[in-house]
């Protein structure tokens, strides 16, 4: 890096940041909220493809971090802007993940209890992208109720997508040939 590049420009020091068609907002605005919930789904599925052992698994994440950062734009684009730009998340990945869902679903067996977390490394990443997930789904859902997300897609993709991290994740837990704890196990005394 040369001596007068900076990695900061300092205009967010008053807690304001710019969105598309929209000069500035807080920072704790929903869509910034939205957005940086979805930046930070997409930093845990970084860090759960450094886990994973299943040789399919890092090629799903990276494909959904994709999808992400197109689901990012989409958070960051007043719907006024939208209409001039069109949506950054096709429909069709929707379609792409309820795939991949089969998938994965198709080389696991989900027992018929609560699974506790924790089985396996990868497993338990995943486990922890698909709780950040649903909160993400949630910021993205009171956008929407709002009216502030001109495109359904994101929330339709991140309620699709914390399902197919529950079955990754029971995939990285078969991967790493471990039994999955259930909470009927937990209960008794197993």
């Amino acid at each position: 890096m040369s001596p007068e590049t900076t990695l900061y420009t300092g205009v967010g020091d008053d807690g304001y940041t710019g969105v598309l068609g929209r000069e500035r907002v807080a920072k704790y605005d929903l869509q910034p909220v939205a957005y940086g919930t979805l930046d930070e789904l997409s930093a845990a599925l970084g860090l759960a493809r450094t886990g994973s052992k299943h040789p399919r698994s890092n090629d799903i994440i990276v494909e959904i971090q994709r999808d992400l950062y197109r689901a990012m734009a989409d958070m960051a684009t007043t719907p006024e802007a939208a209409e001039r730009t069109g949506a950054w998340l096709p429909a069709d990945r929707v379609a792409w993940v309820e795939e991949i869902i089969a998938e994965v679903g198709g080389q696991v067996e989900i027992p018929p209890a609560f699974i506790v977390s924790g089985d396996s490394y990868g497993g338990a990443l995943l486990d922890v992208a698909r709780t950040v997930c649903r909160r993400a789904e949630r910021h993205v859902a009171r956008l929407h109720h709002q009216g502030m997300l001109s495109n359904i897609e994101a929330l339709r993709y991140l309620n699709r997508l914390s399902s197919l991290l529950f079955a990754l994740s029971r995939l990285e837990d078969k991967a790493a040939g471990v039994e999955q704890f259930t909470l009927a196990r937990l209960e008794r005394g197993s």
